[in-house]
């Protein structure tokens, strides 16, 4: 999914033109009339997430200086770029105070919208990034940290912020890299303990012999090389929450004793005489099927059902492609500023593949791709050639048979064409381009019947704006409209006739 830009101009025509300017900038677009239908699409749940606005000053009612006004006093930090027709210096200083991050003056050019909207973006980016690592920093992680867009995370995100607000045990499975910790700290940083420690402990890297000693401490003197006493995770966790990482290696010995903690509330200490309270909260994550696990004999049942009280399930990247953009976009700001390289964003094309890809090793893998390409970039442009992954990747895709004819590249249909690159393509490609040449019979396909799939794939890849589809064509739009007429079935987009949008 593109970055949204909410769009506010009383005059129509205006609208339709920064409309059509966003979209063929890459970015997903969003019209109101008014500055009271912009702050109720901002306060509004339903509304889709909003990373730009584009606001006209002059409008009856609630303006433009009044929308900023009260996003200011709402404490919402989406950029806005302003446009009037009077860019006057007193406009421009008032609009700049009042919380604008940019200023363009009417009729605004493509190009001067694009930089524009790049700029806003990656400061936006840059910003939330700082503040990520900040809250990281200071325990204060929570769920508007996280950057997802994806349909496949709303229950997740749902339940978790359910389970943010008691102590209720919560056991997240996933696979590596998809930012299992991440949750923990959010559901941490919501709750009523996001003031006490959170403690994160990895019971897959410590050995056997040293996790009753890390986990529930040990006196001095307890075994060899004891020499002093140490108190253990659950205590310095007392009163907030001890995540357990991979909680499923923990070898059967210590899932015992960690079971007798949960019961009682309690531990104790190896070498010690008598169990200390403690007040903790559980959060364990597992990159297995701790159920499977449990089948298997190598852990407890009773522990699973003490851990499995409320399970979260986060999705692998694969599945929530629409993230990959906006993931792309944050990593490729942060790195930037701590490399120090003037990378103003991710060329279409590589945009499309990378989208494409399985991403075996999630968010994490996603992260460390960009690092490597933002290093090793000479462009101000990262392009295919900057991700050699793609590459590797596409030698082990066995070959494809002979007779389909691949039109266009493969492209997921919620990804956008660019993310803030100095390209100016035409808008996002809503699907796959493949023409088979044979029919079943192995017999060629009458070429009229080609002609009418390229047609509609046409439609449907330039959103049904059919003035560009005639160009890109390069048939006159009276020959397009008959071509349609002539066509049986008659083209369509989705299932339903394609309508001009520019009549």
């Amino acid at each position: 999914m593109a970055a949204t830009i909410l769009i506010a101009d009383d005059d129509a025509v205006q609208r339709r033109l920064v409309e059509a300017m966003v979209q063929k900038c890459g970015y997903e677009a969003v019209v109101v009339e008014s500055g009271d239908a912009v702050m109720a699409m901002l306060a509004s749940p339903e509304a889709p997430a909003i990373d730009a606005i584009v606001l006209d000053l002059v409008m009856p009612g609630l303006d433009g200086m009044g929308v900023l006004e009260r996003m200011r006093e709402a404490g919402l930090s989406i950029p806005v770029i302003v446009q009037t027709a009077h860019g006057g210096i007193d406009n421009v200083v008032s609009a700049m105070r009042a919380g604008a991050q940019d200023f363009v003056v009417k009729p605004v050019g493509i190009e001067r919208l694009q930089v524009s909207l790049r700029n806003a973006l990656n400061t936006s980016a840059l910003k939330g990034e700082l503040q990520r690592i900040k809250h990281s920093r200071e325990g204060r992680l929570s769920f508007s940290d996280i950057i997802t867009r994806s349909d496949a995370m709303t229950g997740v995100l749902r339940i978790a912020q359910k389970a943010a607000s008691s102590s209720i045990p919560v056991l997240i499975e996933g696979e590596s890299g998809v930012g299992k910790e991440l949750f923990a700290r959010a559901i941490h940083g919501s709750g009523e303990r996001k003031a006490k420690p959170f403690i994160a402990v990895n019971c897959g890297a410590i050995p056997d012999n040293l996790v009753e000693s890390i986990l529930f401490g040990h006196e001095k003197g307890a075994f060899t090389g004891a020499t002093e006493r140490h108190t253990g995770k659950f205590v310095e966790a007392h009163g907030g929450t001890l995540f357990l990482d991979e909680v499923s290696e923990l070898p059967l010995t210590a899932q015992v004793k960690l079971l007798r903690a949960l019961q009682e509330g309690a531990v104790e200490a190896v070498g010690g005489r008598k169990p200390v309270k403690v007040d903790v909260r559980i959060i364990s994550a597992t990159n297995r099927k701790l159920l499977d696990r449990v089948k298997g004999g190598h852990f407890r049942e009773d522990l699973f059902y003490r851990l499995h009280v409320l399970p979260l399930t986060i999705p692998p990247l694969r599945a929530r492609r629409e993230d990959i953009p906006h993931l792309l976009r944050h990593f490729l700001t942060r790195f930037a500023a701590e490399e120090n390289r003037t990378i103003t964003g991710i060329s279409g094309d590589a945009m499309a593949y990378l989208a494409e890809l399985d991403w075996p090793g999630n968010i994490r893998q996603l992260e460390n791709t960009v690092y490597r390409a933002v290093v090793l970039s000479e462009g101000e442009q990262l392009g295919i050639a900057d991700f050699p992954l793609i590459n590797a990747q596409s030698t082990m895709v066995p070959d494809a048979p002979a007779e389909p004819l691949v039109v266009a590249p493969p492209i997921h249909p919620s990804q956008p064409a660019m993310v803030s690159g100095s390209e100016i393509p035409i808008a996002p490609l809503p699907t796959h381009g493949i023409l088979t040449m044979l029919t079943g019979a192995g017999e060629v396909r009458p070429l009229e019947e080609l002609e009418n799939e390229i047609i509609r794939f046409a439609i449907a890849h330039y959103r049904g704006q059919m003035s560009e589809v005639a160009r890109r064509l390069k048939i006159g739009r009276s020959t397009l409209y008959r071509k349609l007429d002539d066509a049986s079935p008659r083209a369509t987009v989705d299932g339903e006739a394609a309508d001009d949008e520019e009549t």
